[in-house]
């Protein structure tokens, strides 16, 4: 588990907390048992990273993640930061980065800041909301805990909204990632603005159905949402760089 830390600082004078996302694909075979046992092994050396806040080992799903089927050669580490100096070199220079990055076939590490967040994490609120939401490109984190009884219910409407959010042309990056198959789901996406964004939200398809069902039918013990600013990213994901022609480590 992720320390349960949030840090503040004085108004006025604060230092803005950063959320990196780090994913790493690992090739078939050894490198890909390493990483598996690693959703284990790693944790007493994340909690060791100094400026390390919050943090989440998460595996991902087949495909672009949305899928209870597990993907072996798919990871990805979530932390909190005090400022963008010490997330960008400790995500880069940190020992149990670097095994990571030795072993994986490609990396890819978002930087980015809050905007709005609600609801929980390991009943813990993770994220330092600081900044309004800007002119670049913006990212979309749920998280929840689903409950036993009724994750089949909810994995059955998951294919039908990773259709259409594949088919959306303004998503620029999506994948959906977990901490434990089939009950603690995440989805993350980035988006040109926050128009595109808030267009999908509304449109009345499988995802708005999904969420309405989500309401009705209160499958999650815990859950969050999320919003950042795209801040930075290094690395390549697919051998490209997702976010490059939005003006994003261009």
């Amino acid at each position: 588990m992720g320390l349960p830390t949030r840090t503040h600082w004085p108004k006025g004078d604060r230092v803005i907390q950063i959320v990196s996302l780090s994913f790493f694909r690992f090739a078939p075979g050894l490198s890909r048992l390493w990483a598996f046992t690693m959703m284990g092994l790693a944790r007493p050396a994340l909690a060791r990273v100094p400026g390390i806040g919050f943090w989440k080992l998460c595996g991902s799903g087949t495909g672009e993640g949305f899928t209870p089927k597990p993907n072996t050669g798919v990871y990805a580490i979530l932390a909190t930061w005090p400022d963008l100096a010490t997330a960008q070199r400790q995500t880069a220079e940190a020992p149990i980065f670097r095994r990571y990055a030795r072993r994986a076939i490609e990396c890819y590490t978002l930087f980015m800041q809050t905007t709005s967040v609600r609801g929980a994490w390991s009943g813990v609120a993770p994220f330092d909301p600081a900044e309004a939401p800007g002119a670049g490109p913006v990212a979309a984190l749920t998280r929840a805990t689903i409950k036993p009884l009724v994750a089949l219910r909810f994995w059955r409407h998951v294919p039908d909204i990773s259709t259409v959010i594949g088919a959306d042309p303004n998503v620029a990056f999506k994948i959906g990632i977990g901490e434990v198959p089939l009950l603690h789901q995440v989805t993350f996406s980035v988006w040109p603005d926050t128009a595109g964004m808030a267009a999908f939200a509304r449109h009345d398809g499988p995802h708005a159905r999904a969420i309405r069902a989500v309401r009705d039918g209160n499958w999650f013990r815990e859950e969050l949402y999320a919003r950042f600013n795209i801040i930075a990213d290094r690395g390549t994901w697919q051998g490209a760089k997702p976010l490059q022609h939005l003006g994003v480590g261009a």
